[in-house]
């Protein structure tokens, strides 16, 4: 029970430490921008190697499949609706978000956050993969041990995620409390996560947990795709690329050492 414990913290309290630190403090955007792709490029391993891949070996091709097109959809579809409701609130005088892109480009690039409607994208993205993903940690606990590599994969991005999260609520005009109180409830949920993964979730058959792995995979290619490299490439332009590469080749490394 305490290794499961530990597992669970040291999963989870990123999103509370990023969260505080990006609503505290004001970072440049590059530094936000690489520390967002650096995270991409963790979660790309962790989607490949600790999700999917696990997913097709214990439940097959169909399943895998299913799993990760509802994933993507899923998280497309939350994506989708957020996007409208922050421009809702960010435009009540009725401007389009065209408009408003527009709007930014010209202004200099400073030391600010990322765009205020990439919080809440941020948010739904760690919790759509993070509760699958959390409970496959909890369940390699039982079953393995503990995967390390998925756990430095689940540490290198949340840290970030939330960092941006709250920094990007920020810039919305959201207070500190708000930021660190939605990104802590999200950290409980995943400990939660962790402890049913180690539990209840243990002892199901490999069919069963393939479905979850596999969502869980969909949802972090969908957000990779929605929200954290088109994020990352705006603020941070062409060098977000090596930041990219770094986060992919450590996470790979821990994976397979």
């Amino acid at each position: 029970m305490g290794r499961t414990l530990l597992f669970a913290v040291v999963a989870s309290s990123p999103l509370i430490l990023g969260a505080y630190l990006g609503a505290r403090f004001t970072f440049p955007e590059r530094l936000l921008a690489a520390v967002l792709a650096f995270a991409a490029g963790a979660l790309i391993t962790a989607l490949t190697f600790e999700l999917f891949e696990e997913s097709f070996e214990k439940g097959g091709a169909l399943r895998a499949a299913v799993g990760l097109a509802a994933g993507a959809v899923v998280f497309t579809g939350a994506s989708v609706v957020l996007d409208r409701y922050v421009a809702k609130d960010d435009d009540p005088d009725g401007s389009t978000k065209l408009d408003k892109d527009a709007a930014a480009r010209e202004r200099p690039a400073t030391s600010a956050s990322v765009g205020g409607g990439a919080g809440l994208a941020l948010l739904a993205a760690v919790t759509l993969d993070g509760v699958p993903e959390n409970a496959a940690l909890g369940i390699s606990l039982e079953t393995t041990g503990g995967s390390l590599a998925l756990l430095a994969a689940i540490f290198a991005s949340n840290l970030p995620e939330s960092l941006v999260g709250a920094a990007s609520m920020r810039a919305q005009g959201r207070s500190t409390t708000y930021a660190v109180g939605l990104w802590s409830v999200a950290a409980v949920l995943l400990t939660g996560a962790v402890l049913v993964g180690a539990g209840p979730l243990s002892s199901v058959s490999d069919q069963t947990i393939s479905l979850p792995l596999a969502f869980a995979a969909g949802a972090v290619i969908a957000s990779l795709a929605d929200t954290l490299m088109p994020e990352a490439y705006e603020k941070g332009g062409p060098l977000v690329a090596l930041s990219t590469a770094l986060g992919f080749v450590l996470s790979f490394l821990l994976a397979t050492l």
